[in-house]
């Protein structure tokens, strides 16, 4: 398709004018609701919360036999009255993206291949990894000869998604392993 100067100037002229309708007098918002009924027609209000930050904006999720069709914020949320931020209003393409990993993905040492694992294998191999870290590394006294039962080899970050009294579970939980490194996404 050719585009001209004056093929241009038309295509904005009736921009302008179908954005100046509302302000001309005209409803645009039976129009407006219409065109949001029909996607989310039929489909049930499932009320749930935004897991990317330790706000947590109340999401109203629709869902249509079995799947979800659209989210929006929730306008009743006393903190954000419905605005979502970025990552929030993204949340319904995160959600279907071809991209999206549903399974763990493992790639061994020195390969250039990602593998498909199921969850079980997948926590086996952490469970493991940390056992076999904290008997190699575990620091039982300093050079004093006090005991200090330090693991130095094993960093944690934490996430804001998790309430005070998740993280405070996590810490002692940490602590217990004698892991002493360890920070909080919220702080970076």
């Amino acid at each position: 398709m050719k585009s001209t100067r004056r093929s241009f100037l038309k295509g904005v002229g009736a921009g302008v004018i179908c954005l100046t309708l509302g302000h001309l007098g005209f409803d645009l918002g039976e129009a407006q609701a219409y065109a949001v009924k029909l996607k989310i027609e039929g489909a049930r209000e499932v009320s749930s919360i935004c897991p990317f930050c330790s706000v947590q904006c109340q999401i109203i999720a629709y869902v249509k036999d079995g799947k979800l069709v659209s989210t929006e914020g929730d306008p009743d949320f006393p903190i954000t009255e419905g605005a979502l931020c970025a990552k929030g209003a993204a949340l319904y393409s995160m959600y279907t993206s071809d991209h999206r990993l549903k399974k763990p993905l493992y790639r061994a040492p020195h390969s250039d291949k990602w593998e498909e694992k199921d969850w079980d294998w997948t926590l086996e191999q952490i469970a493991r990894r940390v056992k076999d870290a904290r008997d190699k590394d575990m620091i039982l006294k300093n050079e004093k000869g006090q005991t200090v039962n330090r693991l130095e080899t094993i960093f944690w970050m934490g996430t804001s998604h998790a309430s005070n009294e998740e993280c405070a579970v996590i810490h002692q939980a940490l602590r217990g392993l004698g892991v002493v490194h360890m920070d909080h996404q919220a702080r970076v």
